[in-house]
């Protein structure tokens, strides 16, 4: 008797230290995502009721919306440009803070900060490098009397503008890879050299099937992460010129918080979630190709 009083007891205490986070998750996360799948089968504005409409919503985005795919398109490209040249960059910076030389403590954390500042004001000081009359690249260019881009202001350049501005927060990466790095051991890279393999194949056949399982997490977060680019785009170009940096996520915002079309902005969101959901399965299905684990 006394034992089960004492796990009916631990058992109470438990489900009392548990609830504040199940009431947190039913109410700020599965709520809302059932919510808003309801409501993207309904016609609403914010100011009045409801009006179920059924898969109107989704017929609409799939069959008759232009600004749709070329949101799609724009988030598809930044997606396929950013990501790699982000994982390509970071890892650079990684294996160079990964040498033992003094001070690199302080370069760390140099490389480290611009991953922890607002997004609102990185996207206003890119802002002003990017200005095509007295921007910092194009005062540069023209010191040295080159072309000088349009850059935010040019259909052709705005959305590559982006993809180099993505590059400054390449930092929180880096340490993810140099974490990666530092537990690699150096008895792997002593075979190598052993054998004979020089830097170049040490890298290849030691540190990336080593490094791939973190690699293969910074792609995934990478991508979901470029589908939902929404500050830089609505701060800095607002979608513009011409609907050229028109990502997903913006034109998800206009129509929800400018149209009011809360049912079409739902579906907008559960289609986002599809696209977010076939990339990740199909990087889970290709992973076992060239992501390698201890085990």
């Amino acid at each position: 008797m006394k034992q089960r009083s004492l796990r009916a007891r631990e058992t109470t205490a438990a489900w009392i230290f548990v609830l504040p986070w199940l009431l947190g998750l039913l109410l700020f996360v599965a709520g809302p995502i059932i919510t808003s799948f309801i409501v993207s089968f309904t016609d609403w504005d914010l100011l009045t009721r409801p009006k179920w409409i059924g898969a109107q919503n989704y017929k609409e985005l799939l069959g008759n919306d232009p600004l749709l795919w070329q949101s799609v398109k724009v988030s598809a490209i930044y997606t396929f440009a950013s990501v790699p040249l982000g994982m390509g960059f970071a890892l650079l910076v990684a294996l160079g803070l990964n040498r033992r030389l003094p001070g690199l403590a302080i370069f760390r954390t140099i490389y480290y900060l611009p991953a922890i500042l607002s997004g609102v004001a990185v996207a206003m000081l890119w802002q002003w490098v990017f200005s095509p009359e007295f921007g910092l690249i194009n005062t540069f260019l023209r010191y040295f009397s080159l072309p000088a881009p349009g850059w935010l202001a040019s259909e052709s350049w705005a959305l590559p503008a982006l993809i180099i501005m993505g590059l400054w927060g390449i930092g929180g990466t880096a340490i993810i890879y140099l974490s990666g790095l530092q537990n690699i051991p150096d008895q792997l890279y002593e075979a190598a050299m052993i054998d004979g393999a020089g830097p170049w194949k040490s890298f290849r056949h030691v540190t990336i099937p080593m490094l791939s399982p973190v690699l293969f997490f910074t792609l995934i977060m990478g991508i979901i992460g470029s589908f939902q680019v929404f500050t830089q785009a609505y701060v800095m170009t607002n979608g513009g010129p011409a609907n050229a940096t028109l990502f997903f996520v913006l034109y998800l915002y206009r129509n929800a918080f400018e149209w009011l079309k809360m049912g079409y902005a739902s579906a907008l969101a559960w289609l986002l979630f599809v696209i977010i959901l076939s990339l990740t399965l199909l990087n889970f299905a290709l992973a076992k190709y060239w992501v390698h684990y201890e085990d």
